[in-house]
């Protein structure tokens, strides 16, 4: 028994051993096949390099306010080709197809030189052949069709690297400096218009994922670390209709003057969103772009745009009225300068509003006599109305207005004649344009905004209200005052008397100053440099826009009127006429007519209908099928017409239409000329009628 015990022992004990040494076999041969490929089930290989990377968001967009992009981010990817991956049976069948695919996509390329440089690649074991750089999304799917291509990265080749994000303007040079940039590197940050000034929210927030190293470079692994945030859209207040109104008429001034450089701006007067804004400037080729953003970040002197102001100080301070007598004789001396009017001879003795329409500068005798004993009190003026502080707008690179006060280093004695009409004062077009918007808008200074809202996967995450600077910059009688006058520069043969519409009224300024050439001097005589300016808003009486058109330099003109004004009443004209909702509806109302139209004679069914939609009063006193009527001034009564049954009909008053459906019923043939209602036929009324019988009808 021992001994057959012993053996039972010795046979379960290698039994066991060999059940170990299986098991160790088996577990063995598990790890080593999956060496190596454990992100089947994790995301990284911890035997190969591993690295976190920013994953960067597709930025937002900025659009008009009606929804059009104006910058969009556009997406790029380069093609590559690991020359070494085709098996050599399908790389020896395709290699000529692929060739011929690349060079029908880019033709710059022969199928010989294609095919060349793939082969050669493969030659020297070229894994990362450049095919294509910045392809668009819709071209690497054209790539990936191609013969070879098409077997995908493990068996083609093919490498798409990772995605390039580029920021493209669809409308070319269109509004280039104000959609501006952002930019952030060893020299700091730089922000330029609505992309630098919203740029947090364009950009989104980067996320975190993996990356791991294999052989042909570093490739994503899935593993995300942090979601990215995508870049939210800005919605501008900007109207792309004005936008290129406002483009195309700046140019073709600034072409027609041989002018440097101008810029134009369109606000809407309760809000403050600006709809347009144009910069362009003459490069070296002769073309205008938009190099700088002279409407935001230029001061300059605004010259008799600035009278506007001067009048309103003294109004308010009640230093003058309007109906007051001054003599515009053309020269007025002030210590040592004289400032002379554009009309040298001189308008004589004038109201002062007569002044300002015909913008004399006697305004600065003016101003001169009113203050210079008090000169401190004119600028406190001026800062009520908010002409030396900033707007505050959202943009970078507005400049603080220059205004001097007394007793600083910059003031003489002349300083007060001087700013009344525009000089010793500096602006940049958007603040003189916030000023008048001010008195279009009934005195309440609003700030210029550029956004209205901002959305982020269509939900508005924040939006922008109209944001009031100053509640009431002067009295409501001086606004009334001073309305009339910018009226009148254009209604009562002032400056802007030839600026007019046949729809609207305008009111406005003209400005005309002469300024700093390149090198900050002015020119002397002969070799002056001018700014021509008009500002104002449309309509009139009730304003909608406002306006203001600045061109600098030039050559054939330098009257505001004429060089700027222009440009003004274009745009002007263009969007009222282009703008359904400036317009009253003609079909509000169920009555169309407020007197009794022309009628002539014609059907009763017709009548009844037309009569009915258009609120006629009628009476049928003779019932029939074919009517004529008798018009009064209250009502119209239909009575007979006498057509006969078998004798040519009276067609006379009738229309075309009704006379020939008459004489066809009676077997005859209508022959007509002219337009109109039948004022005589060739057979007269009561004649036999027989048929096929010709009826000549002449309408008019």
């Amino acid at each position: 028994m021992t001994t057959r015990k012993d053996v039972f022992w010795k046979a379960y004990l290698i039994y066991f051993l060999f059940l170990v040494i299986m098991i160790t076999v088996i577990v063995k041969t598990v790890m080593i096949q999956m060496e190596g490929r454990k992100d089947l089930f994790s995301s990284t290989d911890e035997r190969l390099p591993i690295r976190k990377v920013e994953r960067i968001p597709r930025r937002g967009e900025i659009l008009d306010a009606n929804f059009t992009p104006l910058v969009t981010t556009v997406t790029f990817y380069d093609i590559h080709m690991d020359a070494t991956v085709p098996s050599q049976k399908v790389f020896d069948a395709e290699v000529s197809d692929l060739a011929k695919g690349l060079a029908n996509l880019y033709p710059e390329k022969t199928a010989k030189e294609y095919e060349l440089m793939i082969r050669t690649a493969r030659k020297r074991e070229n894994r990362y052949l450049l095919i294509r750089s910045k392809v668009t999304n819709e071209e690497r799917k054209n790539i990936q069709k191609l013969p070879i291509f098409r077997l995908g990265r493990l068996k083609g080749g093919i490498i798409d690297t990772d995605e390039k994000l580029i920021r493209k303007f669809p409308h070319g040079n269109m509004m280039r400096r104000t959609l501006g940039y952002y930019r952030n590197n060893k020299d700091g940050e730089l922000r330029v218009g609505i992309e630098g000034a919203y740029n947090e929210y364009l950009a989104g927030e980067n996320g975190i994922e993996m990356e791991q190293k294999i052989a042909t470079g570093w490739r994503k692994t899935g593993q995300i670390v942090k979601e990215a945030v995508e870049g939210a859209d800005v919605i501008t207040s900007i109207d792309k209709g004005i936008q290129e109104v406002a483009d195309s008429e700046l140019e073709r001034q600034l072409r027609a003057q041989g002018a440097k450089k101008g810029c134009v701006v369109v606000m809407d007067v309760k809000t403050g969103f600006v709809k347009a804004i144009s910069n362009l400037t003459i490069n070296e080729e002769g073309n205008y772009v938009e190099e700088l953003n002279y409407a935001i970040g230029r001061k300059e002197v605004p010259g008799s745009t600035f009278k506007l102001a001067s009048l309103m100080a003294a109004l308010e301070d009640e230093k003058i009225t309007l109906t007051d007598t001054v003599n515009a004789y053309g020269k007025y001396k002030f210590y040592n300068i004289e400032i002379k009017d554009a009309y040298e001879p001189g308008y004589g003795k004038i109201t002062i509003q007569r002044a300002f329409e015909k913008s004399s500068n006697v305004i600065s005798q003016v101003i001169h006599n009113a203050y210079r004993k008090e000169p401190e009190q004119f600028v406190k003026r001026l800062e009520q109305f908010g002409l030396t502080e900033s707007l505050g707008i959202e943009l970078v690179g507005e400049p603080t207005p220059t205004v001097y006060k007394p007793g600083s280093s910059n003031w003489y004695g002349t300083s007060l004649a001087s700013m009344a009409i525009g000089y010793e004062v500096q602006q940049t077009p958007l603040q003189t344009l916030a000023f008048f918007n001010a008195v279009a808008n009934n005195g309440k200074f609003v700030r210029p905004l550029f956004v209205k809202e901002i959305r982020r996967s269509g939900e508005v995450i924040k939006s922008f209200e109209p944001y009031v600077i100053k509640e009431k910059i002067c009295s409501d009688k001086t606004l009334a005052l001073l309305k009339g006058c910018l009226e009148g520069v254009m209604k009562n043969g002032g400056t802007g008397s030839e600026l007019t519409s046949s729809q609207f009224t305008i009111a406005g300024k003209t400005g005309t100053a002469e300024i700093l050439s390149d090198n900050n001097k002015y020119g002397g005589k002969g070799k002056e440099v001018y700014q021509a300016s008009f500002v104002g808003y449309f309509p009139a009486n009730e304003p909608i826009y406002s306006c203001i058109v600045v061109i600098s330099a030039p050559s054939k003109d330098i009257y505001g009127a004429k060089v700027s004004g222009t440009v003004f009443a274009a745009i002007a004209n263009k969007v009222f006429a282009s703008k359904l909702k400036y317009h009253a509806a003609i079909n509000e109302s169920k009555y169309k007519v407020l007197s009794i139209p022309q009628v002539l004679n014609g059907n009763k069914y017709d009548f009844i209908n037309a009569f009915d939609f258009l609120g006629v009063k009628y009476a049928i006193t003779e019932d029939d099928e074919w009517l004529k009527p008798v018009v009064d001034s209250t009502k119209v009564t239909l009575k007979r017409k006498e057509l006969g049954e078998n004798t040519v009909p009276d067609l006379i008053g009738l229309t075309a239409k009704d006379a020939v459906y008459i004489i066809e019923s009676r077997g005859m043939v209508a022959q007509i000329a002219g337009f109109g209602k039948v004022v005589k036929q060739s057979i007269p009324a009561g004649t036999q009628v027989y048929a096929g019988g010709l009826i000549e009808l002449t309408l008019n």
